[in-house]
């Protein structure tokens, strides 16, 4: 039930691109977070590069630095995976990204966010999550 965002430059990226960056983001989530194939809901957001402020080098090896092209990826999903498991997640996107669209693994910045299923409604009013984990 993972919900993603990705913010990006609006200068950087093209609807190819961005296909290529879902696709990443969703196949790792498969791999790492074993989630159903249709699970798949992501947003892509643009922004002007004077919005973003960041540092530059913050715990990046010595003498590596982030540029302005850098990708925020913040990923919404219920509770439960091992830290093991997160941390395949993040470096399966960054090389994957690094890889088939020659994005810095520098400029790749991921945050997961935890919650509940009793705060997920996937429509209809409905908390789909706590009724299917009540059915069980």
């Amino acid at each position: 039930m993972p919900f993603v965002n990705v913010y990006y430059p609006e200068h950087q990226l093209n609807d190819k691109k961005l296909e290529k960056i879902s696709n990443h983001i969703h196949q790792s989530l498969i791999q790492h977070f074993h989630i159903p194939k249709d699970d798949y809901f992501q947003l892509f957001l643009p922004y002007p590069s004077q919005h973003f402020f960041y540092n530059s080098q913050y715990l990046l090896e010595r003498g590596e630095k982030r540029t302005d092209n850098m990708i925020y990826i913040s990923i919404t999903c219920g509770q439960g995976r091992a830290v093991e498991q997160k941390k395949k997640l993040y470096q399966s996107i960054a090389e994957g990204l690094h890889t088939d669209l020659a994005i810095s693994t520098n400029d790749i910045f991921i945050t997961l966010n935890e919650t509940s299923l009793e705060n997920w409604s996937f429509g209809q009013g409905i908390a789909q999550m706590v009724n299917q984990k009540e059915a069980q």
